[in-house]
């Protein structure tokens, strides 16, 4: 779970790397995202990638089901459990169906398309591309459900992460108490840049460009 978990984290660090460029214009971000979908090597790891997806959310119901199980179906005192763990950590399972539900989403309106819809096609020097950009911004400035979507998505990602970076680490055995506040420090900055990332595009494109 911990090493599925941290190389998804090390996926979203990359896309969010992509989507960004939005802000340098149309070419910046179709050149990014031709990249991406042409280059060799990020063709050899989409699969591996889908594969990491569908072992983290198949596993983390496995280990939900087990733990729920394992405490004889008795709920933890209300005190006690707010000394020892966040609401984040109770609720990781509830997040990562927040999640799901927005990857699910976006997968059907963005990834499906590009990868299999007929998109417009622009040309820069020698090179032609499908016009990513315009169905990216189009969609964030037509349709405010989808920004609304965004946000939450990006709010239940950040939650997410603010628990699972450190404890990936921690599972692994690579934390100690002197680690572990730096983790944590760690963890939650990135959590804040991956979440005021995604949810910033769509509110940027929706409300100001």
């Amino acid at each position: 779970m911990s090493l599925s978990g941290l190389f998804l984290i090390t996926f979203l660090a990359v896309h969010l790397t992509v989507n960004m460029t939005m802000l340098w214009g149309p070419e910046a971000y179709n050149r990014a995202a031709h990249f991406m979908a042409t280059n060799p090597l990020i063709r050899v790891m989409e699969p591996i990638l889908a594969l990491g997806f569908i072992f983290h959310i198949v596993y983390a119901f496995i280990l939900e089901i087990n733990n729920y199980f394992a405490r004889g179906k008795v709920r933890y005192d209300k005190e006690v459990r707010g000394h020892t763990s966040t609401w984040a950590s109770r609720n990781m399972i509830w997040l990562g169906l927040m999640v799901l539900v927005f990857l699910v989403i976006h997968l059907a309106n963005f990834f499906w398309k590009v990868k299999f819809g007929e998109l417009p096609e622009v040309t820069y020097g020698t090179e032609t591309m499908h016009d990513t950009y315009a169905l990216v911004v189009g969609m964030f400035q037509q349709w405010l459900w989808v920004d609304v979507l965004y946000v939450v998505g990006a709010i239940a990602l950040g939650l997410h992460l603010h628990h699972a970076f450190w404890s990936s680490f921690q599972t692994l055995g690579w934390s100690n108490e002197k680690w572990r506040k730096r983790l944590s420090v760690i963890g939650d900055i990135y959590a804040v840049v991956v979440s005021v990332g995604f949810a910033f595009l769509p509110i940027y494109f929706y409300l100001i460009k």
